[in-house]
Parts: structure tokens; sequence; C-alpha cells
């Protein structure tokens, strides 16, 4: 008796532990998710108590920006009217450190800060020194002469005599430092002392002379912590909620965030956008692909074709315009009027004419093209490269004698690319708290499934055992009942006296 109290214990307990086990697991199918997504929403937002405030205020991930330069091997042939003849020299790489500074939390879920940028040349990743010397397109010389060419050939006159004083050509042969970081120049220096705030720049001039130790604008950007559904979008650029560059309201538009972090759990349908200063208007890119990057699953967004389209090809860029081919993007309207234009790198995804125009030019998507594969889950990327290239339009123009006969061009001056990739500590802390840990919990309440499925099987499995063993006791008792039963009537009878003549007849049987 006592062991088969024994066993319906050990039953009843195997079956309220596997229940326990399946509704825990059960709860936790619906519980977990919903934690993580709750820590995610806490620790993106732009706030100091959150993982990741101090990655958004001086980004942990290397960044490298590599330039090309575009070598004119045929100057002197093009002043006569051939075709540019170039070579692409570099890469010259510089490792690009970012840092938020003035960061100020405002009333209306927004914080305002300014991100400076510093660049240090890397010779060992280069193919190239900072000394090496690049002919190029005198920008002095053929940007403001074809800004000129509307203007009376008194003034263009005057301006040629103004460039042979001054010993300028309409190329140049510089150091690679000088053309991006810039070099002083005496006409330079008289423009700025008679016409202070005509140029830019104040005192040395260079393609890339204003972003070095300098910020990218102001920029004010939402929170998410009273609103998360505008997280990381910029509200305001330098005070303006657009911009009065373009001829649309639609390309003035600043759209999306500021280029470091995007919303969290992103799908494919994702439109991912951001402002940038430097191309003076907001880029979209499309979703191109699932992938993974050291492990952590990622979304891979790439530029659409009608990126750079003109207003032909895409409507919509109509707004950019004045356009001269497909595939490039007109600057002139926020670079001082000067002809400069934008592009993929030589003149990918652009039309072929622009490519034919110049020798020297191989477009092809794995070099040329620009990508950003973002982690869905916390819209933080993961591994990006941007790519872009700087062009001039030149042409002869009348009454300046240094523009030759040059024929109409779009001339490639460089292209660069900025890129990053998570990496070191960064990378393993960021996997292990938002890839594994999560992996974890959720084979965990797998595991307590099987684990209660399994002890509830082990609790049918004794009860029919039980039930097997209490059949037999039954059957058992119950036999020898009815043996006990039979004996007892035979004794009984054995006992009972028999009837007169009883004896007799049966011994005389």
């Amino acid at each position: 008796m006592a062991r088969k109290l024994g066993g319906r214990k050990t039953t009843v307990i195997v079956g309220l532990v596997g229940l326990l086990l399946t509704v825990l697991g059960g709860v936790m199918i619906f519980v977990v998710p919903q934690l993580i997504r709750d820590q995610i929403l806490q620790n993106v937002r732009v706030n100091p108590s959150s993982l990741s405030f101090d990655m958004w205020k001086e980004i942990p991930v290397p960044f490298y920006m590599s330039v090309y330069l575009f070598h004119v091997m045929n100057s002197d042939e093009v002043l006569n009217g051939e075709k540019p003849s170039i070579q692409e020299r570099g890469p010259y790489v510089y490792r690009e450190y970012r840092q938020k500074r003035n960061i100020t939390f405002n009333d209306n879920d927004t914080v305002s800060f300014l991100e400076y940028r510093t660049f240090v040349f890397q010779p060992e990743m280069s193919h190239g020194l900072e000394t090496d010397y690049i002919v190029m397109p005198n920008l002095l010389v053929l940007a403001s002469s074809v800004m000129m060419e509307q203007r009376p050939m008194s003034m263009k006159l005057l301006m040629s005599l103004s460039f042979s004083m001054f010993g300028q050509r309409a190329f140049m042969n510089r150091t690679v430092g000088e053309i991006l970081w810039g070099y002083r120049d005496p006409l330079i220096d008289l423009l700025n002392k008679y016409f202070p705030n005509m140029l830019p720049f104040k005192d040395k001039f260079g393609l890339f002379s204003e972003f070095n130790n300098s910020d990218s604008g102001l920029f004010t950007v939402f929170t998410g912590v009273k609103d998360f559904s505008k997280i990381h979008l910029v509200d305001k650029w330098n005070g303006k909620s657009k911009l009065n560059f373009w001829n649309s309201d639609q390309c003035n538009m600043i759209n999306g965030t500021s280029g470091q972090m995007w919303a969290p759990f992103m799908t494919p349908e994702y439109n991912l956008q951001f402002y940038s200063p430097e191309a003076c208007r907001s880029l979209s890119f499309e979703y191109e692909k699932s992938g993974d990057f050291e492990g952590i699953p990622t979304y891979r967004f790439v530029a659409p074709n009608t990126l750079f389209a003109n207003g032909s090809v895409y409507p919509p860029n109509e707004g950019f315009c004045p356009c001269l081919k497909s595939g490039i993007q007109n600057m002139s309207s926020c670079q001082l009027s000067a002809p400069l234009f934008l592009s993929h790198p030589h003149f990918y995804n652009a039309d072929p004419e622009l490519v034919e125009s110049v020798i020297g030019l191989h477009p092809n998507k794995e070099e040329h093209s620009l990508f950003l594969e973002v982690h869905p889950v916390t819209g933080i990327p993961m591994n990006c490269s941007v790519k872009l290239q700087l062009s001039l339009y030149t042409k002869a123009v009348p009454g300046i004698g240094q523009t030759g006969r040059i024929q109409p061009v779009v001339l490639p001056l460089l292209w660069f690319e900025e890129r990053g990739a998570m990496e070191g500590q960064t990378l393993k802390s960021f996997y292990n708290r938002l890839v594994l840990m999560p992996k974890l919990a959720q084979y965990f309440q797998y595991v307590l499934n099987a684990l209660g499925c399994l002890f509830i099987i082990i609790t049918l499995i004794l009860i029919i055992k039980n039930q097997e063993t209490f059949f037999l006791f039954w059957s058992s008792n119950k036999k020898v009942s009815k043996n006990s039963e039979a004996i007892q009537s035979y004794s009984e009878s054995l006992m009972t006296p028999a009837p007169n003549g009883t004896v007799l007849q049966e011994a005389r049987l």
C-alpha cells in the first residue's frame, strides 16, 4: 500500500513540474520578445542613460576616407580641343575621427549638436604619399571662367589679364596635400583683401580645406524619448527645417536621419534616408538583400539607379536642375555657383556619353557602387561604404585666353570613399548583448517547452503503468477472494452434521 501511494505521489510531482515548465515556456514565447523590444527601445534613444549614447556621441567604429585623384595626362592637348585622358591615382587614405560637441537637449524632444571631424593621413594604408604631384584642373581659372561666361567681354578680358599677372593657368601641378587641404595663392590673398566675403575660404584654397577640424553644421534631431516614431530624424539643420538650394519643395526637404543611426525594427520595405551636408540634399537608399556581418544579421541598402538621374529620366529630380546628362547632380546652387557636379565614381549608372567623353574611366558595380549594411533590429550600421565623385564642367570661354579651345566636358577631379565597419570589443559587446543573449533566451524557452512536454509524457506513462498495476492487483485480489470463499464454503460443509441415512448410503456406495 505504501509503495502504491509513493508511486502516485511521484506521478503527481512529475506532472506538476511538466505543467509548470510548459506554462513557463509558453509565457516566455510571448514575454521574451516584448522584453527584448522594450530593452532595445530604451537603449537606442538619444538619452545619456541609454547604452548607445556613448556610441552616438563619439562613434567607436574606425572610419576611413580613401581619396582617388584623377591625373590629367594630356593637359596641353586638352587646351587644343582634344579629349582629356586621365589616370586614377591613389588611394590616399585618412583615418576619420568624429565627435559630437555642444550637445544640448531641448524641451521639444530634440537634441542639438555640432559634429567635428578630423582627418589623419595613413601612409601604410595608402598607395602614394601626400607629397605626390598631380596635374589637375585649376578651379580658380576654369570654374570662374564658366561662371563669368555671360558677363560683359570687358570683365572677362580683365579677368584674363588678372590670371596672367598672377601666373594662373588652366591646369596646375600640385601635391596631393595641397589639392585636398589647401595652398596659399597670391590671387586668393588679393581677393580676400579687397573682397573679403567673395570666397568661402580665408587663407588656403583646397577641395577639402573646409572639412578638416571643422563641423558639418548644427544638427537638431529627435531623441525618441517622448515620441519614438521620430527617433533620430532630423528636425532642423543650421536652424532650417527645409533647404533653399533647389527649385522644388520636394528636393528642399530634409528627410531621414543625420546618417549614423536609424529607427529600429526595420523591414525590407524600409526607405533608408539621411541628410548629407556635403551633397546639400537628402539621400535615399533601397533594400537590396539580407545578409550577416560577423554573425550579426543585416539588411543591405544600396542607392537606386535614380539617385542622380536628371528630371527627364526621373521627374522628382527636376528640382535639382538645371541638369546636363543623367547621372550627375548639379551642385552650383549650393557651391557659390561653381560648375561642380556630384555623381557615382567613374560616372557609374550615368549616361554613357559622360564616360565616353573622357579617356581612362572604367565604371563597375563592385568598385564604384555604395552600400549600407544595417542591423535591422536596432537600426545601427554594421558596415558601410559611401562613394561619391566630384567633377568640374569646363569649356573654352571667349575673352579668357587661359581656357584655350577646351571642348565642353564634365571632367572628373576626384572620388572618395568613406567606409567604416564595427570591429573589436565594440563588435563583441554588440553581438553578446543584441544577438547572443536574445538567441539564448529564445532557445531557453524552447528547452523549457521541450522539458515540460517530456515531463508530461513521463507522467502519462506513469499513470498508465499505475493503472495496469492496479488492475493486476485487483484481479489478483479477486481470485484470492474467490478461492478463500470456496475454501470457507468447503470447510463449513465439512463441519455441518449430515442428515440421517446419508452416511449409510455413502458407505454402501
